[in-house]
């Protein structure tokens, strides 16, 4: 009995069928002919994720090594996790428009303006924590809008960018918890 004969998996395809399919159009690599996104769409839009956590690697490196106060050691040490964290995603974005046959542009020319985030201007410690925290919650809303923009469409993308964003809401609750214990109440209502 084959599966599409069985009643039970009636919506999967017949093994046989699969595996001739799979020998087709070997140059598409890891997107297949039941993909339901634009691939160049979401190529486009993971160049836009890519260059925001560029930014972001740039930003919370520089925040960690120009904080200064009695506290800088600690949010120094949050900033470089936060940067490490970013670094990941960053790779992830990239491996992916690899997987979709695009190729990763991390060519520095234009970054900023690919970028869903900005790169900052330091300034003093509460400065830094809230430049962070701002991009941080831009960059929450803009991947809550990627992951409903890429739903079942593209599954992978999706669960990709619904890591980024767990990870993402982990860093602004670090941001704002070092905000409220720094000036004793909580920096957003």
């Amino acid at each position: 009995m084959t599966m599409a004969t069985d009643t039970k998996n009636a919506f999967l395809t017949d093994v046989k069928i699969l595996r001739e399919k799979a020998r087709q159009s070997l140059d598409n690599g890891a997107v297949v002919p039941t993909y339901q996104g634009d691939v160049q769409t979401a190529i486009d839009l993971l160049q836009a994720v890519l260059a925001t956590e560029i930014v972001c690697v740039l930003r919370y490196t520089m925040h960690s090594i120009a904080v200064e106060g009695l506290t800088s050691e600690s949010v120094g040490k949050e900033f470089q996790e936060h940067a490490a964290s970013e670094r990941k995603h960053m790779l992830g974005a990239a491996n992916r428009i690899d997987q979709l046959g695009g190729v990763p542009n991390f060519n520095p020319e234009g970054l900023a303006t690919r970028s869903a985030t900005e790169y900052g201007n330091g300034g003093n410690l509460v400065e830094m924590v809230k430049q962070d925290l701002v991009a941080e919650r831009i960059v929450i809303e803009h991947y809550q809008e990627l992951i409903r923009y890429f739903g079942d469409k593209d599954p992978t993308t999706r669960i990709l960018l619904e890591g980024f964003l767990a990870d993402e809401e982990d860093h602004a609750t670090d941001l704002h918890d070092l905000l409220v214990a720094h000036e004793g109440k909580p920096f957003l209502s």
